[in-house]
């Protein structure tokens, strides 16, 4: 089973997992900036449910996007 793991595809499969979740970091903080309140004050502290998944969603669909490009 190990032998047919390809070294260049792990590492090639690390680098877009790596590319990916930076996408994604970069997602949260243009969405922290553009919001008028604190994002993550509003979710703890005053337990804004619609805000969490609001920015779940967000993820989520970030997500499918970037693997979709990435597989592409």
């Amino acid at each position: 089973m190990f032998e047919q793991i390809i070294l260049s595809e792990f590492v090639s499969m690390l680098f877009y997992s790596f590319v990916g979740m930076v996408l994604l970091w970069i997602a949260y903080k243009v969405i922290d900036v553009l919001t008028p309140f604190p994002i993550i004050k509003e979710i703890e502290e005053d337990q804004n449910t619609s805000l969490a998944v609001l920015i779940g969603s967000v993820f989520l669909s970030m997500s499918i996007i970037i693997a979709a490009v990435i597989l592409s």
